[in-house]
């Protein structure tokens, strides 16, 4: 067997060893942190030079899918005045989505639903948007044109 044959088995076996789950899990939570933060950052971005900045909060999010369960991860708030839209993550695994964000007005003691930002592992920096009442794929791209489009309720 030749040296380069003898390489590539050992790199196919290697590439067919399952992941544990655990650890597969472990990944995912890490990704949806890293997005999160890369979420806000370009929020912060999109919103240079209005005046407006992006908070954070923490959120616990429990998940009876993931192996761990439970998980803290920051979620985004934008402010002005008495209104808020927040986005809060709500879980990893679901509906062909690892990472779920819901997209909320809080406004006058009423908590009202904009829509949901779903995160596609593997596909850095693309969220897809869905909105209330609508299938949850494939959803549209989040882009700065559907921020805007959401918290433009936050303009009463």
């Amino acid at each position: 067997m030749s040296l380069k044959s003898q390489f590539l088995k050992q790199l196919q076996a290697r590439q067919s060893v399952p992941v544990p789950s655990a650890t597969r899990c472990q990944a995912d939570i890490a990704e949806f942190h890293l997005r999160m933060t890369l979420l806000q950052e370009q929020m912060d971005t999109w919103l240079d030079g209005t005046g407006l900045n992006v908070g954070t909060f923490s959120v616990s999010v429990t998940d009876l899918l993931a192996e761990v369960r439970a998980f803290d991860i920051a979620g985004i708030v934008l402010r002005i005045d008495d209104r808020a839209v927040k986005f809060t993550p709500v879980f990893l695994y679901g509906q062909g989505v690892v990472g779920c964000v819901d997209v909320t007005l809080h406004a006058e003691g009423v908590i009202t639903s904009l829509g949901r930002l779903l995160m596609r592992a593997g596909q850095l920096n693309d969220w897809r948007l869905t909105y209330p009442g609508e299938p949850a794929l494939p959803g549209e791209h989040f882009d700065e044109g559907a921020f805007f489009g959401l918290i433009l309720s936050l303009l009463p």
